[in-house]
């Protein structure tokens, strides 16, 4: 492929898109997928992405299918591939869009993972507060399941745009889109203490304005958030498989049960499309339970 045009789409992706870093990243690597195709199969000729035709779209999609049978990953490529291909029509690289009648696969639906309120607690119980992590975890804890944060805006929340006398913070998520989310008095109690012990660390010039730094005075990483939480479900004796978007799904779920409205969820989680947010609403085995034996008229004497 040309590099110039790899280069404007990196840039039609980042700019005229809007996307973030993470999202950029992903639509690149599935460009990369398509490329290593043309690269490597005999059935294309001499043509490159940039002159494919649909033929050799729907081989690479036979291809990438019958090497990952998994629909969430399958549509994941293919949206990278109209993407690509959508970027050429805008900048008038190409007439036409080969891409434009390869079908999406199915998406395998599953209710996400949730904790019960006393898996939280044991969660929350598994801290050692005397270790010198031990009140920025508890912050941490606290921010992800009190604000349903996801961990990219949790390690990426800045102090310059947290207003904590207001009791709320304002949140770059996905697209780059802001939206203001209220920290709860626990978090808030809790992030007091955490920016005490802060105070005491040598942070480095880069993380000054970030909320949560490691001991060497660095910004956390996705990674480290994953691993603090796991290892807080192990002590907590938590088998669930779960990491920090477990706690914006409860969070959720906590949530609607309790009698919040699914749109004030949707605003809080930042999600553009209510039909994502009713993702979360799922009910638990005892509550379709109750249902049947309140309502059913075989269970009414």
């Amino acid at each position: 492929m040309n590099p110039s045009t790899r280069k404007d789409y990196h840039i039609y992706l980042k700019l005229e898109r809007g996307l973030s870093d993470n999202s950029v990243l992903a639509y690149e690597q599935d460009l990369d997928k398509l490329e290593d195709f043309f690269a490597t199969s005999p059935l294309v000729g001499q043509r490159t992405p940039e002159t494919a035709i649909e033929e050799d779209l729907q081989e690479f999609v036979y291809h990438q299918f019958t090497s990952d049978s998994n629909a969430r990953s399958q549509a994941r490529v293919l949206s990278g591939v109209h993407s690509f291909y959508r970027f050429m029509l805008y900048h008038h690289l190409r007439e036409d869009d080969p891409s434009e009648l390869l079908e999406m696969p199915s998406k395998e639906h599953h209710l996400p993972q949730v904790l019960t309120l006393e898996e939280v607690d044991r969660l929350v119980n598994a801290i050692d507060l005397s270790s010198p992590e031990g009140h920025r975890n508890r912050a941490i804890l606290e921010m992800l399941y009190g604000s349903g944060l996801r961990v990219s805006e949790l390690v990426n929340l800045r102090l310059s745009n947290m207003y904590r006398q207001e009791g709320y913070m304002l949140i770059l998520g996905k697209g780059n889109k802001q939206r203001l989310v209220p920290i709860s008095p626990t978090a808030e109690e809790w992030f007091g203490y955490w920016m005490q012990d802060r105070c005491r660390l040598d942070v480095k010039p880069e993380a000054v304005d970030i909320a949560f730094v490691n001991h060497y005075g660095r910004q956390l990483t996705r990674a480290m958030i994953f691993t603090i939480i796991r290892r807080l479900a192990a002590q907590a004796g938590i088998t669930k498989t779960i990491s920090p978007h477990t706690l914006r799904h409860s969070f959720a779920t906590h949530l609607l049960q309790n009698g919040a409205d699914l749109r004030v969820i949707q605003q809080l989680l930042g999600h553009e499309d209510i039909a994502t947010t009713e993702i979360y609403t799922h009910l638990d085995v005892e509550d379709l339970r109750r249902a049947i034996l309140q309502y059913h008229p075989a269970n009414q004497k």
